[in-house]
C-alpha cells in the first residue's frame, strides 16, 4: 500500500468509525503523523510500526540509540514492523505458531506499537509496556500472543517495543569500548528499551495513557530485561511497576536475577567471534551484511545483557543488596512445567542418577535432603525429583522477595502458574515455558488451540490480575481471589486451576532445608 493509499483509506475508515470510539484523528508524536487503524475489536485504534529511534544501521550499527528522523505526511501504522535481525526456527514445540515471529526481519526495526480505546487525550489510562522474551536472541512484537488489543479492551494504553536482539543488540568489543563516550559496548537491546521508554513518557499522553502511571512487564529474556532495568540507573523515572513473568527472580540457584557477563569477558567472546567470522576490525563487521553475522556455520554465540558499569553498574541482585535499585512495586513469578525443565517434559531420571545428583549438588546435606525426599525406585526418583525442583524454585523464589524486602519499601506479588495449556501434546507439556503469556494478555483469541470456557475464565481472572495491578499496585480487586503480598508466611499465590495462596512446600523441614542449602545458613 503506498502512503497516499494509505492516507486515504484511515480517513475514510476515520469517518466510518463510530463517534467516541476512540482516538480517529491524526496524532502528532516526535517525528511527525500517525494515524491509528481499527483494530478486530472496533473500540480499540492500532498504531502500529511508530519509529522510536532511528534505523540502526551502517554507522549506526552497534551503537545507542539515536533520535528518531522526521517523515512527511502520515506514517503508515496499518503493519507491524520487521523483527530485528534474528534466526527464527519453523519449529521449535511446545512453542507453536502463536509463539513465534512469521514477519520479515531486518536491521531497520526499531519501532513500537500502540493499542488504545481511549476516547482522547485527557483520559490518562495506565500504561502497559511490554517486552517480549527469546532467549535475548529471537521474538518480536509480531508474535500472535503479544497482541496488544486484549488489555486495551481493559482499559490499559498498551505499548509493545521491538529490541535489537542476538549479535545486533548484545556485542561486546574493544573498538565499540573505545569509540564510546562511556567506554562500555554491548547492552545495545536495553538502550533500546530506554529509549522507547523515554518516547513512552514524551509521548504516550496523546493516546489518552499517564505517563506516571507506567508498567513494564517482560516475560522470559523480556522479564529479565524488567530487571536490568530496575537495576539501571538510566531507567530511573521512567516507570512506576513491573510485572516479571519467568524472568529469574530467584536467589541462591547459580545465576542472580538479571544474571549478566562482565564487559571484559564479553569483548573477548566478541573477538572470538568477529573472527570466526572473518572480521578482524570494527569497519569490517559494520561493512558486512547482517545474514552473514547470524549464520552459525555449527557454532553458536550467546549474547545477552552483561555488566558494563553504564546502563548495568552491577548484577541486580548486588544493586538491590546496596539498594540502589528503581523501587517500584513488583508482580513475579513463574509456570510450573518450566521448574523442571524449561519446555515442561519431565526429564528422566533413575534412581542412581536422583542419589548422585543429590550428593553433587547438595555435598554434606544429601543425607537429609534424601530423607525429605525418599525413594526406592526409578518411578519414586522421578516423582521426587519433580517435587524437589518445584519445592527448591518456589523457595528461591520467595527467598528473592525476602532479600529484596531488606532494602525496598514496595510490595512484592508473587505467583504459581498451574495451568495446562490445551493443544499439541498438552499431557506431555503440561504448564510449559510462556504457556501463561496468552491468558495473563488476554490473547487467547490469536490462537487455534482448543480453548474451553474454563480457557476463557481464566484469562479474564489473569487479565484483571494484570490490569489491576497496572492501575494501582495491587493486583486484587473485587470478584477476583485474594493475593496477598508476600511477607514472613512462606506462601505463594497459585493462579490458573485452581487460585489460592499454598504453602511453598507440604513441610516446614522441607521449607528449612531449602533455606539453608539456598542462603548457606545453619
Amino acid at each position: 500500500m503506498t502512503l497516499r493509499m494509505f492516507c486515504a483509506v484511515a480517513l475514510l475508515a476515520a469517518t466510518a468509525l463510530p463517534l467516541g470510539a476512540a482516538i480517529t484523528q491524526p496524532v502528532r508524536v516526535e517525528g511527525g503523523l500517525v494515524m491509528g487503524v481499527q483494530g478486530n475489536d472496533p473500540s480499540i485504534m492500532t498504531f502500529k510500526s511508530i519509529p522510536f529511534a532511528a534505523p540502526p544501521v551502517g554507522d549506526l550499527r552497534w551503537r545507542a540509540p539515536q533520535p528518531v528522523l522526521p517523515w512527511k505526511g502520515l506514517h503508515a501504522t496499518d503493519k507491524y514492523p520487521p523483527s530485528c535481525v534474528q534466526d527464527i526456527p519453523s519449529a521449535n514445540l511446545p512453542w507453536t505458531y502463536e509463539f513465534m515471529p512469521h514477519n520479515q526481519i531486518g536491521e531497520d526495526c526499531l519501532y513500537l506499537n500502540v493499542f488504545t480505546a481511549a476516547n482522547s487525550s485527557a483520559e490518562k489510562r495506565p500504561v502497559f509496556v511490554f517486552i517480549h522474551g527469546g532467549g535475548f536472541h529471537q521474538g518480536g512484537t509480531e508474535v500472535p500472543i503479544y497482541d496488544g488489543e486484549g488489555l486495551a479492551g481493559k482499559g490499559l494504553v498498551v505499548v509493545t517495543i521491538n529490541y535489537r536482539v542476538g549479535v545486533m543488540g548484545f556485542l561486546a568489543y574493544p573498538e565499540l569500548t573505545k569509540e564510546s563516550e562511556h567506554q562500555v559496548s554491548g547492552n545495545y537491546g536495553l538502550l533500546d528499551q530506554i529509549a522507547a521508554l523515554r518516547w513512552v513518557q514524551k509521548n504516550i499522553a496523546l493516546f489518552g495513557g499517564d505517563p506516571n502511571n507506567v508498567t513494564i512487564a517482560g516475560q522470559s529474556a523480556g522479564g529479565s530485561a524488567v530487571h536490568d532495568l530496575t537495576a539501571s540507573p538510566l531507567a530511573r523515572g521512567l516507570f512506576e511497576r513491573a510485572i516479571v513473568q519467568s524472568g529469574g527472580s530467584t536467589v541462591g540457584t547459580g545465576r542472580p536475577a538479571g544474571g549478566a557477563g562482565e564487559l571484559g569477558g564479553a569483548e573477548k567472546a566478541g573477538q572470538k567471534f568477529a573472527e570466526a567470522r572473518g572480521a578482524h576490525s570494527l569497519a569490517e563487521l559494520r561493512a558486512m551484511s547482517w545474514q552473514k553475522l547470524i549464520d552459525q556455520n555449527g557454532e553458536r554465540t550467546r549474547f545477552a545483557p552483561i555488566v558494563d558499569g553504564y546502563v548495568l553498574p552491577a548484577h541486580f541482585m548486588s544493586v538491590i543488596a546496596d539498594g540502589k535499585q528503581n523501587d517500584v512495586v513488583t508482580l513475579t513469578g513463574s509456570v510450573l512445567g518450566e521448574l523442571g525443565g524449561i519446555s515442561g517434559a519431565p526429564r528422566p531420571v533413575t534412581l542412581a542418577e536422583f542419589q548422585e545428583r543429590a550428593r553433587q549438588r547438595y555435598g554434606d546435606s544429601a543425607t537429609e535432603f534424601l530423607k525429605l525426599y525418599p525413594a526406592t525406585t526409578d518411578a519414586e526418583a522421578q516423582a521426587a525429583q519433580k517435587q524437589s525442583n518445584i519445592d527448591q524454585a518456589l523457595m528461591a523464589q520467595y527467598l528473592w522477595a525476602r532479600v529484596r524486602a531488606k532494602t525496598a519499601k514496595t510490595k512484592v506479588y508473587e505467583y504459581l502458574w498451574d495451568h495446562t495449556l490445551p493443544g499439541p501434546d498438552a499431557e506431555k507439556y503440561g504448564a510449559f515455558h510462556s504457556s501463561d503469556v496468552p491468558y495473563t494478555l488476554n490473547t487467547l483469541r490469536t490462537s487455534d488451540r482448543p480453548f474451553t470456557d474454563q480457557d476463557r475464565k481464566i484469562a479474564a481472572m489473569m487479565s484483571s490480575y494484570w490490569t489491576n495491578f497496572c492501575a494501582t499496585g495491587n493486583p486484587n480487586g473485587k470478584g477476583l481471589p485474594s493475593w496477598p503480598a508476600v511477607d514472613e508466611k512462606p506462601q505463594v499465590m497459585e493462579v490458573g486451576d485452581k487460585t489460592q495462596p499454598i504453602p511453598l512446600a507440604n513441610s516446614p523441614d522441607k521449607i528449612r532445608f531449602f533455606e539453608k542449602v539456598l542462603t548457606g545458613s545453619n
